[in-house]
C-alpha cells in the first residue's frame, strides 16, 4: 500500500509506515486506469536528512502532537494577553512585538526538527508569519472584527430581547402576545347527584372505661340529606339494626358543622358528627336529599370497638436467681394487636419490648392494609360474620429468666388494637391522681424480690476429721452458710435437712447404711447449727430459705465420736543429793489414758502450810513428773483430777488415793529468772538481770563474762536476800556477751555448780541517721504535688523510729516515722527544708548525722505565659489590648514563658467583623525557647480574641484548675477603598472656550472607611501617554461628587481611575492597575428626528427616530413622569412600547458631548395601553347550577370605549385534551363592565377584544399557525 498513487493535496507518507526490508531496485508496480500524478518518491533513509529528537525515542505522530499542544498552548496565552489588555497604546504596541517576535522564532524554528507533514518551505514559513502578524494586530490594536457583527445576529435568533422605553431588555413576544390581555374563564357545571361517606378519614373508634360515646364523622358534598340511614351490624350476634336519623337532628348536626367554615363558604364539604353508643360495624346504608332522591354514597365500613384494655395477673412477688418470671399479661383487645411493656432491674431501665400478637387461626380483614371500602359483604348471613371484630381475652404468658438478685418491675406502657386505637398507660400515670379514673382496679405493674440462692458446707471437720464430744453432750454442727451472689448467708431462717447413721450401723466403707435416718431442722443464725449428740455419720442433704432451694457443698459429711474417759496411773522414787546426801525430790512416772493433751491436777501442801494447787500439761500418754520443791521441809503431792482434749471437765481421782509424802532438804541453788529472751543492750551501758537463790543464807555467787572468747570471772558474796539483782560493768564493745553462773555455795559450805546462763546482745555502735543523696545532691526539684521519698540511711537495729520536721511550715510540727530498713525513704508531699531531729532503734537512742541532717525539697515552677507591657500593649483589666491595626498589615505579638522548654499552647481565634456572625478556630503551636512571636491575623477586618486557654511544658500538662486563661484583643480597622458609583461610564463634556461655560457631569465617588479621605486619581487622555494626578483631600463624608478640572481635559477620550485612597486611621489603599475605571469626552451637538409622523401608538409598537452626530449616542426623554437616558451605539433610535404613558424626547448628546451641551428639543408620542378584559375578576370560576338554572357572567374592560369583543363557549374535556368550541358570540359594551347570563353548560372564555385605538386576539392569524392577531386602529 506504501507505492499508492497520491494526490497532490495528500499527505506525505509518514515515516513510520515505509517498510524496513525492501527491494530498492524493484520496479514500481503499475496501477490500471488512469494514472494520476505521483508524489515525490519518498528519499532513502540514508539520503534523507536526520530529524532532531531520532523517531526511536519519540516518533513522529507523537512529535506533531507536541507541537500541536505547544501551538495550542501559545493560543491560550496569547488570548489570555488580548483579554487582560487595557486601552493603552504603548502597552498593546509592546503586545503586539512580543508576539511578532514569538510567532517568528516558532514558525521559522519549527522546520529545522525535521519533523514529517511539518517541514515547510521558507515561502510556506513566511506566509504564516504574515498570517499570525495580521492576527496579532487586530487583536492587540483591539482592530474591529465583522465577526462581532456576526455574533450577534446569530445570537439575535437564541436570543430575541428589544430595549423598552422603560429602558430594559423585554421579549417582545412578551408584549405582542400578552396573556394577561384576556384574563378568566368561567366554567358552567350542571349539577350532578350529590355524595356522602362514613368515616372519610378511616380514623378509629372504640367505647369503654371513660368513653362512654363517639361521634361518628358523616361527609356530605354539594346535598342537603333529610333522611340518612345506618346500618349496625351487632359484634356479638352478627344481628342487624338499621339506625334513623331524622331530617330535624340533621339540621343539627348540619350548623355545627357549619361553624368551622366561614360564613360565605357554601361549596366545601360537611362533616356531620353523629354520636353513637354501642359497639359494632357501621355502614352508610341510605342518604336522601331535598329532592327526595337518593344520594351517592361511598362504600365504607367503620368498626367501633371496645376500647382495648390490658393488666398484669398477680403472680408471686419472691423468685430465686435464675428462676423464669412466669406471669401473664391479661389483654382485652381487637385482635391482632400490639403491647408495649417496659423493664426495670434495680432501678436501671432495660428499654421498651414491644409484643405483636396474632391469635391462631384468626383470620380478619384488619390484618390487610387499607384505605376506605366495606370490611364484609351483607349478602348472605355467612358472609355478614363480624366475629373476627370482638374484643377477646388473652393471656400472654412473659417467661424470662431472673439472673441477677434485687428488684425487677415490669409495666404495660401501651396497648393498640387492630383498629388503632390506643390505650396508653404511661400517660395516664404521669397524670394527677384526680385524673387517673381509667387505672382505678386494674393492676399494670408486677414487681418481683429476686433472692439469692443459699450455700451450705461443713466447717472444719469433714469424713477425715471426725467431731470429738463427751459421752452424753452435744455439739453445735459446724455449718457455713452463704449465697450464691455477695457470699455472705442472707434470707434467714433457713430449713436444713441431713442424714444420720449411728455408727454401730454403719457400713464397714463407713457409709450410710438402710438404717439412716433423714432429719429436717430449722436455723434462724447462719452460725446456729443444729446439736448433734449421739455418735455417728451426719451428712448435709440440702438446704433451703422461705423463697429459695439452695446447693450443698462439700465437705458434706462428718463421724461424731464419744472418745473413752481420761484415766491416770503413778509410780515414784526419791532423788538424793550427792554432797549432803539428803532426798531433794521425787520423781514421778504418770501414765494416762485418753486423747491427749492432758491436764493433770495435783496438790502440793508443805507441812504447817497451806495447800498449792498444781496442773501439768502433757501431750503424750507417759511422762515423768520432777518434784523439787525450793525450800526444805515435809511435803504432801496429792493427785486430784485429770482431764483431756475431749472431756474437758477433770475426772476425780480421789477415788485412787493417789498421795505422795516425803521430807526435803534442798541444796543451794540459783537462776537467771529474766535469762529470756535475749537481752539487748547498748554500748557502753551496763545490764542488770535479777537472780533467784534458794538454800541457807549467807550466799557466794561465781559468774563469768564471756566476750568473744575471753571470760571474766567475777564472785559476789555475803548474799543474804533471795532475789538478788546482778549489775554488771559498762559493756563497752559491741557484740555478744555471756553471763554464766558457774555455781553457789550457801551456809553449808557445799558448792554446787550452775549451768544457767543468759545473753546480752550489745550494740556494735550507737544509732545513726542522717539523710542520703539523690543524684549526688541532698536536693531535688520535683512536679508539684508529687510524692517523694526522701533517702535516709540509717544505723543500728530495725526498727528505727526517726523524728524530722519541715523547717519552712509555720509552726513546724515535729514528724515521728518508723522506718524497718537501713536505707529507706520519707514520704512527703509538701515542698521545703526537712531536719533530721532525732533517731532510736530497736534498743537505743541513736544521734544525727549533722553533716547529712537537712534535706531540700523544691517543685519544678509550672509554665506560666505573659504578654509584655508596652506602648503597642495595654492592659485593661483582664485583658491584653493591642493597638489597632490596619487590614493587612503585618503585626506580631511578644508572648513570655516560664517553665522548662518546649511550651506547648492551645488559644482560641475568635473572629468579630463588623458585619455577620462571627466565627471561632482552634489553633496550637510549641515554643522552643522561653520567648515566641505570635502573629496576628489580619487578613480581614473586625475584632480579634486571641484566648491563650491550655499551656504545658515539658514537666506539666495542662491543669486547668492552675491555668487562669489569658486574653488578647486586637481591632483590626478596613483598608478604605474608593469606587466610582459608576464604573465604567463615559462622561461627556462640551468643549468650550471658558470653564464656567463647560459645565460636566459630576462623578459620584463612593467611599468606604473613616473620613476624612484622601483620594488620589489618575487622568490620562488616549493620545497623550503622560497622565495627569489630582489629589483630593479632606473629603469629610462617604459620598464625594467628584467635579473634573476643565483644565485637564482636552478634546479627546479621557481615563480617570483612583490611584490611592486613605481615611483618618491612615490605613490606605493602593487601588489595583485594572481596577474599574471612568472616561470623559467632549463632543459637539448632535440631532434627531423621527421616522414616523403619526403621534399615537399602542403598546407593541415599535418607535423609531434616526440619529445624526458622533456615535454613541445618549437620548434622553421622559415617560410615565419619569427622566430616562438611552444609550445608542448607532445612528436608529427604536424602542418597542412597552407600557402605556406620553413618551416625549427631551434631548440628545453624542460621543463628543456631555449633558450640558447635548440638544434640546421636545417630540412627543402617545403610547395607548392594549385593551384587556377579564372574566369572573380575572379568575377560573366554576358555577355549578342545577337544570334550567342560570347563571351571571360578568365581563370587566380595561382601555378606552367602546369595546368590541367575541367569546365562546367550549366544552370541558378531561386533562391532556383541547377543547371543542361549541358556540361564537360578538358583543359590544360603551361601558367597562358586561353582564351576561348564561344556561348551557361549558366553559366562557374571551379570544378577542378592542377598544378605541388598539385590538388584540387570542385567535390563529389566517394562513400563519402560531401566531395571534394583533391590530391597530
Amino acid at each position: 500500500m506504501s507505492g499508492t498513487p497520491r494526490l497532490r493535496s495528500a499527505y506525505p507518507p509518514s515515516p513510520g509506515s515505509v517498510k524496513k526490508s525492501y527491494d530498492r531496485n524493484a520496479p514500481s508496480p503499475v496501477t490500471q486506469g488512469p494514472r494520476l500524478p505521483m508524489p515525490p518518491a519518498a528519499p532513502s533513509q540514508a539520503n534523507s536528512p536526520k530529524p532532531t529528537i531520532p523517531f526511536t525515542l519519540i516518533d513522529a505522530p507523537s512529535q506533531r502532537l507536541c507541537v500541536f499542544l505547544f501551538y495550542a498552548s501559545l493560543n491560550v496565552w496569547r488570548f489570555t494577553d488580548f483579554f487582560g489588555l487595557v486601552t493603552d497604546e504603548a502597552e498593546s504596541l509592546w503586545l503586539f512585538m512580543k508576539w511578532l517576535a514569538i510567532d517568528s522564532i516558532f514558525l521559522y524554528g519549527l522546520p529545522e526538527f525535521q519533523i514529517p507533514w511539518l517541514q515547510w518551505s521558507s515561502s510556506t514559513t513566511a506566509m504564516l508569519v504574515i498570517l499570525h502578524t495580521f492576527l496579532n494586530a487586530f487583536l492587540m490594536f483591539r482592530i474591529p472584527i465583522p465577526l462581532t457583527a456576526w455574533l450577534a445576529a446569530f445570537s439575535k435568533l437564541l436570543y430575541d430581547r428589544e430595549l423598552a422605553v422603560s429602558e430594559r431588555s423585554v421579549k417582545p413576544a412578551s408584549i405582542l402576545h400578552n396573556a394577561s390581555l384576556i384574563l378568566g374563564k368561567q366554567i358552567i357545571h350542571i349539577l350532578p347527584e350529590g355524595s356522602a361517606m362514613l368515616n372519610p378519614n378511616q380514623s378509629p373508634f372504640c367505647l369503654g372505661g371513660s368513653q362512654a360515646s363517639v361521634n361518628l364523622p358523616i361527609r356530605i358534598n354539594q346535598t342537603n340529606p333529610i333522611l340518612i340511614e345506618l346500618l349496625r351490624v351487632d359484634l356479638d350476634t352478627n344481628a342487624n339494626t338499621i339506625i334513623t336519623v331524622t331530617a330535624k337532628e340533621i339540621s343539627r348536626l348540619k350548623r355545627e358543622a357549619d361553624k368551622e367554615y366561614a360564613k360565605n363558604d357554601y361549596l366545601s364539604p360537611r362533616v356531620l358528627q353523629y354520636k353513637v353508643k354501642e359497639t359494632g360495624l357501621y355502614r352508610l346504608q341510605k342518604v336522601v336529599d331535598e329532592s327526595k332522591l337518593e344520594v351517592q354514597r361511598s362504600m365504607s365500613d367503620t368498626l367501633v370497638v371496645n376500647c382495648p384494655t390490658a393488666m398484669v395477673k398477680a403472680a408471686p412477688q419472691d423468685k430465686c436467681k435464675g428462676a423464669l418470671s412466669d406471669f401473664y399479661l391479661h389483654v382485652d383487645a381487637t385482635p391482632p394487636l400490639k403491647v408495649k411493656y417496659s423493664k426495670t432491674v434495680n432501678g436501671d431501665d432495660h428499654g421498651h419490648v414491644v409484643l405483636s400478637i396474632h391469635p391462631e387461626n384468626l383470620i380478619s380483614p384488619l390484618a390487610r392494609q387499607r384505605t376506605s371500602g366495606a370490611l364484609v359483604s351483607l349478602d348472605s348471613a355467612a358472609q355478614a360474620d363480624v366475629s373476627w371484630a370482638r374484643a377477646q381475652s388473652i393471656d400472654i404468658p412473659l417467661n424470662e429468666s431472673l439472673g441477677v438478685s434485687g428488684g425487677w418491675q415490669y409495666m404495660i406502657d401501651e396497648v393498640q388494637d387492630a383498629c388503632g386505637n390506643v390505650a396508653n398507660y404511661s400517660h395516664l400515670r404521669n397524670l394527677e391522681q384526680s385524673q387517673q379514673k381509667t387505672l382505678k382496679g386494674r393492676r399494670l405493674e408486677q414487681n418481683f424480690l429476686v433472692h439469692e440462692r443459699p450455700r451450705v458446707a461443713l466447717r472444719e471437720y469433714d469424713s477425715q476429721h471426725p467431731i470429738k464430744v463427751e459421752k452424753g453432750k452435744s455439739k453445735p454442727l459446724p455449718l457455713q452458710l452463704s449465697s450464691t451472689g455477695s457470699g455472705t448467708a442472707e434470707n434467714a431462717p433457713y430449713t436444713l435437712s441431713y442424714l444420720f447413721t449411728p455408727q454401730d450401723d454403719l457400713l464397714p466403707d463407713q457409709k450410710h447404711s438402710g438404717s439412716a435416718t433423714l432429719n429436717e431442722v430449722a436455723i434462724l443464725h447462719p452460725r446456729d447449727g443444729p446439736r448433734i449428740r449421739e455418735p455417728g455419720l451426719y451428712s448435709l442433704q440440702s438446704i433451703s430459705t422461705h423463697f429459695c432451694d439452695g446447693e450443698v457443698m462439700e465437705p458434706s459429711s462428718c463421724l461424731l465420736m464419744n472418745p473413752p474417759e481420761p484415766d491416770l496411773s503413778i509410780s515414784a522414787e526419791n532423788i538424793p543429793d550427792k554432797c549432803a546426801g539428803n532426798s531433794i525430790g521425787l520423781l514421778v512416772d504418770l501414765d494416762m489414758f485418753g486423747t491427749p493433751p492432758f491436764h493433770v491436777l495435783y496438790n502440793v501442801r508443805q507441812k504447817g502450810g497451806s495447800v498449792a494447787p498444781k496442773v501439768q500439761e502433757v501431750d503424750r500418754l507417759h511422762t515423768q513428773l520432777e518434784l523439787k520443791p525450793m525450800h526444805a521441809g515435809h511435803y504432801i503431792y496429792e493427785f486430784t483430777g485429770i482431764s483431756d482434749a475431749v472431756y474437758g471437765d477433770p475426772r476425780s481421782l480421789a477415788h485412787k488415793n493417789m498421795i505422795l509424802e516425803q521430807d526435803v532438804k534442798p541444796p543451794a541453788a540459783a537462776r537467771i529468772l529474766d535469762a529470756k529472751p535475749a537481752r539487748k543492750a547498748c554500748i557502753e551501758e551496763p545490764v542488770t538481770f535479777a537472780i533467784q537463790i534458794l538454800g541457807e543464807p549467807p550466799y557466794t555467787i561465781d559468774y563469768e563474762l564471756v566476750h568473744r572468747g575471753r571470760r571474766q570471772k567475777h564472785k559476789i558474796t555475803d548474799i543474804v536476800e533471795s532475789i538478788h539483782m546482778l549489775t554488771t560493768h559498762p559493756l563497752k564493745n559491741g557484740g555478744e556477751y555471756t553471763l554464766a553462773l558457774t555455781s553457789i555455795t550457801d551456809q553449808s559450805g557445799c558448792k554446787v555448780f550452775l549451768k544457767d546462763e543468759a545473753v546480752v546482745d550489745v550494740g556494735l555502735q550507737r544509732p545513726r541517721a542522717g539523710f542520703g543523696h539523690l543524684e549526688g545532691k541532698r536536693s531535688i526539684q520535683a512536679l508539684e504535688g508529687k510524692k517523694i521519698g526522701l533517702p535516709v540511711r540509717l544505723q543500728g537495729e530495725s526498727p528505727w523510729t526517726v523524728t524530722y520536721r519541715n523547717e519552712e511550715e509555720v509552726p513546724s510540727q515535729p514528724v515521728q516515722q518508723t522506718l524497718r530498713n537501713s536505707n529507706d525513704q520519707i514520704e512527703i508531699t509538701n515542698e521545703g527544708t526537712y531536719e533530721i531531729v532525732d533517731v532510736h532503734d530497736a534498743s537505743c537512742p541513736g544521734s544525727v548525722d549533722l553533716a547529712a541532717n537537712s534535706f531540700t525539697v523544691r517543685w519544678i515552677p509550672r509554665p506560666s505565659i505573659q504578654i509584655a507591657e508596652s506602648l503597642m500593649v495595654e492592659r485593661i483589666g483582664e485583658r491584653y489590648v493591642k493597638k489597632e491595626v490596619c487590614e493587612g498589615d503585618e503585626d506580631i505579638t511578644e508572648v513570655a514563658f516560664t517553665g522548662i522548654a518546649p511550651f506547648n499552647v492551645e488559644y482560641e481565634q475568635r473572629h468579630k467583623p463588623d458585619s455577620g456572625s462571627q466565627s471561632m478556630s482552634s489553633k496550637k503551636f510549641s515554643a522552643g525557647l522561653h520567648m515566641a512571636y505570635l502573629r496576628m491575623e489580619t487578613s480581614e477586618a473586625g475584632l480579634y480574641e486571641y484566648k491563650f486557654s491550655k499551656l504545658g511544658d515539658t514537666s506539666y500538662n495542662h491543669d486547668q484548675r492552675r491555668f487562669s486563661p489569658l486574653i488578647v484583643q486586637q481591632r483590626v480597622h478596613p483598608r478604605p477603598s474608593a469606587y466610582f458609583t459608576e464604573a465604567g461610564k463615559t462622561y461627556r463634556y462640551c468643549q468650550e472656550e471658558e470653564e464656567e461655560e463647560a459645565g460636566g457631569e459630576v462623578v459620584p465617588i463612593n467611599l468606604v472607611g473613616q473620613p476624612p479621605f484622601h483620594l488620589e486619581l489618575e487622568i490620562k487622555q488616549h493620545m497623550n501617554t503622560k497622565p495627569e494626578v489630582i489629589n483630593v483631600p479632606n473629603i469629610v463624608s462617604n459620598h464625594y461628587k467628584l467635579h473634573i478640572p476643565h483644565k485637564v481635559l482636552t478634546l479627546g477620550t479621557h481615563s480617570v481611575t483612583i490611584r490611592n485612597v486613605q481615611d483618618s486611621r491612615g490605613c490606605q489603599r493602593k487601588m489595583d492597575f485594572n481596577a474599574p475605571h471612568i472616561q470623559v469626552s467632549v463632543a459637539d451637538i448632535p440631532s434627531i428626528a423621527p421616522l414616523e409622523e403619526r403621534t399615537d401608538y399602542c403598546v407593541g409598537d415599535r418607535i423609531s427616530y434616526t440619529l445624526s452626530g458622533t456615535s454613541p449616542f445618549n437620548v434622553f426623554y421622559t415617560f410615565q413622569d419619569r427622566e430616562r437616558k438611552a444609550a445608542v451605539s448607532s445612528t436608529e433610535f427604536r424602542r418597542i412600547a412597552e407600557k402605556p404613558g406620553v413618551f416625549t424626547v427631551t434631548a440628545l448628546s453624542d460621543q463628543r458631548s456631555t449633558d450640558a451641551c447635548k440638544a434640546k428639543i421636545k417630540i412627543t408620542k402617545v403610547i395607548h395601553e392594549m385593551p384587556s378584559v377579564r372574566v369572573s375578576k380575572g379568575r377560573t370560576a366554576t358555577v355549578d347550577i342545577h337544570e334550567g338554572g342560570e347563571a351571571e357572567i360578568l365581563f370587566e374592560f380595561g382601555g378606552t370605549p367602546p369595546f368590541h369583543f367575541t367569546y365562546t363557549r367550549s366544552t370541558t374535556p378531561p386533562k391532556g385534551r383541547k377543547p371543542e368550541v361549541l358556540e361564537t358570540k360578538n358583543e359590544i359594551s360603551h361601558e367597562y363592565s358586561k353582564t351576561i347570563k348564561a344556561s348551557d353548560e361549558g366553559t366562557y372564555e374571551v379570544v378577542s377584544i378592542r377598544d378605541k385605538y388598539c385590538a388584540f386576539s387570542t385567535q390563529k392569524v389566517p394562513g400563519k399557525p402560531g401566531q395571534k392577531l394583533l391590530m391597530n386602529r
